[in-house]
């Protein structure tokens, strides 16, 4: 087994056992009580907290972020994969595609699990309310915005 795949595969069981990011070692055993997890970031962006490893670096990492109700997040790639998100509370609005299309926008309501592979465009929307996910990768991952054309 892919020793990538058998780290995603431990981190994805416990997702309750998790910890700040300081450079973990992904031999040691880690905790995050919901009331240890702070969100950080700019008014107005996506807020996040990383539990687990760095998502700058090399390596699996564990991050949870949290959109205002309302936000919306433009068409976008990431570099990483595997790449896989559950949504923890709320019900997020994704769609696939370069151009922001609110007709391709799919609900997915809290417990949902899905993955994105590597440099697929997406775009995602918290219409009814604050939604927070939670992302498990391996770094180093990045956001790359794309253009959108005028209508």
């Amino acid at each position: 087994m892919n020793l990538r795949l058998a780290f995603l595969l431990l981190a994805i069981g416990p997702i309750g056992l998790c910890a700040p990011a300081h450079a973990q070692s992904p031999n040691m055993s880690v905790l995050v009580l919901p009331d240890q997890v702070s969100f950080k970031g700019l008014t107005g962006a996506p807020q996040t907290a990383v539990l687990f490893g760095d998502p700058k670096n090399q390596g699996l990492f564990v991050q949870r972020t949290k959109f205002a109700p309302g936000m919306k997040v433009m068409p976008h790639t990431h570099p990483d994969q595997p790449r896989t998100i559950v949504v923890l509370s709320g019900t997020l609005y994704f769609g696939l595609g370069q151009q922001w299309d609110e007709s391709k926008l799919k609900p997915y309501p809290a417990g949902t699990l899905f993955s994105e592979a590597a440099g697929t465009p997406h775009y995602a929307w918290a219409k009814d309310g604050e939604v927070i996910i939670q992302i498990t990768s391996i770094g180093p991952s990045d956001t790359t915005f794309i253009e959108q054309k005028k209508q």
